[in-house]
């Protein structure tokens, strides 16, 4: 019991460590030159594959069940797989799609805040996860908060139907690699090599936009070094962390704890870029850390025989 009291809390410290590294992104992209974003976000998860893919064979982890008493992925996995990527590719791309048609703001909300929803009921109707009322309160309080930061901070645009759809649609991207990404864990994948596997055939499916999409400034060396950054950092080593913390809760919960993103997006638009959120702004940031303690600290002393990882279903 002490020692899944201790494996417990360290994974959501995992999760909320990404969260913050995932943050970084828009004030990297302010810093950095001028570049389509659909064209910077393939770019990033390019590199970050790259060096995911180099990861896992370092650690001798590519393929998973490296672990005693782990076993390979099968030939139903590794289809799940590429299902996996072909999620990856949908969220970058449709993320990217829903803020050019339908402002920063309202595409962020939308994105942000459905994505938890979508992870709970594809947790719950495909991988048979509990959700618990925390969970619940957890997420609405954390989605709450990301409408008024989001809506708070940002003029954002004009209200697409199709933009709202592609929104939706990233959400729902997100969700499913979770979820996939949940159950490949729980039948022999390491994180290393799970990651590696589903960013690089999201990679992959992405590539075809590096030819097509204007690149801008993204072969000078500035570019290059903020693609470099966003792979690395914000990819690579944080979807490592994403995934240590994915493998030991579920992903409904994990979905919820990266709600921290947009808190650092603003505490950096303010701390870098001279940002000034309004009241709103800073009431929702506020609420977002109060979701993420009330599913991040746990006060559960329910006794508990086995660590939650054996919870999930086979």
């Amino acid at each position: 019991m002490g020692k899944l009291w201790n494996n417990l809390p360290m994974a959501r410290v995992h999760v909320l460590t990404a969260a913050v590294l995932f943050g970084t992104t828009g004030t990297a992209q302010a810093l950095g030159p001028d570049i389509e974003p659909l064209a910077v976000g393939s770019a990033r998860i390019v590199v970050g594959a790259a060096l995911l893919s180099v990861i896992a064979l370092a650690t001798g982890r590519a393929r998973g069940g490296s672990a005693p008493g782990r076993a390979r992925l099968g030939s139903a996995d590794r289809r799940l797989v590429l299902v996996a990527g072909a999620f990856v590719a949908v969220y970058q791309a449709s993320f990217f799609a829903a803020v050019a048609d339908t402002g920063v703001a309202v595409g962020t909300v939308v994105a942000l805040g459905s994505a938890p929803a979508f992870t709970g009921l594809f947790g719950r109707v495909f991988a048979g996860e509990r959700l618990e009322g925390r969970w619940f309160a957890a997420t609405g309080l954390a989605c709450a908060g990301v409408c008024l930061l989001t809506l708070g901070g940002s003029s954002g645009g004009e209200v697409s139907a199709p933009g709202i759809g592609l929104a939706l649609a990233a959400g729902a991207g997100y969700a499913g690699y979770a979820v996939i990404g949940k159950h490949l864990l729980d039948h022999g994948g390491t994180p290393e090599g799970v990651m590696a596997a589903v960013f690089g055939t999201g990679a992959i499916a992405l590539l075809p936009a590096l030819v097509l999409v204007d690149s801008g400034d993204l072969l000078t060396a500035n570019g290059l070094a903020l693609a470099a950054y966003l792979g690395v950092v914000t990819t690579a080593v944080a979807y490592i962390l994403f995934a240590k913390g994915l493998a030991r809760i579920g992903a409904s919960e994990t979905a919820t704890l990266t709600l921290a993103e947009p808190v650092t997006a603003m505490a950096l638009g303010v701390a870098v870029l001279g940002e000034r959120p309004g009241a709103a702004a800073v009431a929702g940031a506020a609420l977002v850390l109060a979701g993420l303690a009330l599913l991040a600290v746990r006060l559960d002393r329910r006794p508990t025989s086995a660590p939650r990882r054996a919870e999930a279903p086979a």
